[in-house]
């Protein structure tokens, strides 16, 4: 079959590689349909490479058709079309069934001290090939697939693999108060669906910060408040303008959807660099631990939140050493929460707003849709933030 593969930083090519075929019982082997281009395969191709070996299997976002399901597989049959969230999980175990799938017992990369496998994501979490693929092996297929009705194109439900659960999740822990107000920090895939679902779900005022004008223009047409960071000559100002709003305070939340993209301390842009491009025994340990993350955007996150207001994290952080503002975080009685989506927990929630009056924008939300001999282009296009790019979905 066809395959997205890595092959160095910013080096990923469409290869030929073996089928993929039941190995446990418990699998099932899916042909993908739509797959997405996500901004955590960013870290990958670029910041992540200590991490990655020459071949890896990409991508995450999948949905498709059953091709073969394993003899304990009891609820899927050849044929039916399936949702596939990111993380692998039982089901079963403690993390599963206190809602963390993302922790699941039984899949756990504990070799490297990390959570649940996922799909097409380092050997951190278990090196699983990935979902940029014509067809993609499935573990714990008896748990994880989500099955969604034929008929409405693949546009509104592929984005239950990680897209829409991530941003619920990310709304939900940010404890929004209906009517209250919520920041919004980047506005790409994650940033932009957060911003729908805390309209969705009771917020009075949704503010969105970006500097990219595509992405602002997007949010802008769907009632979010947005900044324009060019607009400030620092984050100082960004905040101000924005307690200015609500009422000097800041606002009840903040959802930072940045993560280790910030634009912030050249230092650590030169430490993940470096990283990127030492022998793999050097730059792992260097990667991981020392002041990988470049952390403009919680920083501001922290300034901006009202006191005794919530954060809520999404972006993706990778480092161990970074120094984190304590005394500011306790002087103001700062909530935090974060954590990779656990898909499965709040699947139920969102499958209602999947209708046809697609109140979420589900079905417009890829800006692109190319095939997989297009990878390339796309991951670049996507890095640069080139041509209007903010949502790419593969169609094997």
């Amino acid at each position: 079959m066809k395959a997205v593969t890595w092959q160095g930083k910013r080096d990923v090519r469409v290869e030929d590689v073996p089928d993929p075929r039941i190995e446990e019982p418990t699998d099932a082997v899916i042909r993908l349909t739509s797959t997405g281009l996500c901004g955590s395969d960013l870290h990958l191709y670029e910041v992540l490479t200590p991490f990655m070996t020459p071949g890896d299997i990409l991508g995450h976002e999948a949905m498709g058709i059953v091709e073969e399901a394993g003899p304990e597989v009891p609820d899927l049959r050849p044929g039916d079309r399936v949702v596939v969230p990111f993380q692998i999980s039982c089901g079963h175990c403690f993390m599963c069934s206190a809602g963390l799938q993302t922790q699941c017992e039984t899949t756990q990369v504990t070799s490297e001290g990390m959570g649940a496998a996922l799909f097409g994501y380092t050997r951190l979490y278990g090196a699983v090939p990935g979902a940029q693929a014509e067809y993609l092996r499935v573990p714990h297929a008896d748990y994880g697939p989500i099955k969604v009705p034929e008929g409405p194109p693949d546009d509104r439900f592929v984005y239950l693999s990680d897209v829409l659960p991530t941003a619920w999740q990310a709304v939900a822990y940010a404890d929004v108060p209906r009517g209250g107000t919520v920041a919004v920090l980047g506005l790409g895939p994650i940033g932009d669906m957060a911003c729908r679902v805390a309209q969705a779900r009771g917020a009075g005022r949704v503010f969105g910060v970006d500097l990219v004008p595509e992405r602002l223009a997007r949010a802008r047409r769907r009632g979010v408040e947005t900044y324009d960071l060019r607009d400030f000559d620092n984050e100082k100002e960004l905040v101000e303008a924005i307690r200015d709003e609500t009422g000097g305070r800041g606002p009840d939340a903040v959802i930072d959807a940045v993560g280790t993209e910030a634009h912030g301390s050249a230092a650590a842009r030169l430490v993940q660099q470096a990283a990127a491009v030492m022998p793999r025994k050097l730059g792992g340990p260097l990667a991981e631990r020392f002041s990988v993350d470049r952390l403009a955007a919680l920083y501001t996150a922290i300034d901006l939140v009202r006191r005794g207001g919530t954060l809520s994290l999404t972006g993706v952080y990778g480092g161990m050493a970074d120094p984190m503002p304590m005394l500011t975080l306790f002087d103001k009685q700062i909530q935090m929460r974060m954590g990779q989506a656990n898909v499965r927990h709040w699947s139920g929630d969102i499958l209602p707003f999947l209708t046809d009056e697609d109140p979420l924008g589900v079905d417009e939300f890829a800006t692109h849709r190319v095939p997989l001999a297009e990878a390339p282009h796309a991951y670049e296009m996507f890095q640069r933030k080139q041509d209007g790019a903010v949502k790419v979905l593969f169609q094997p």
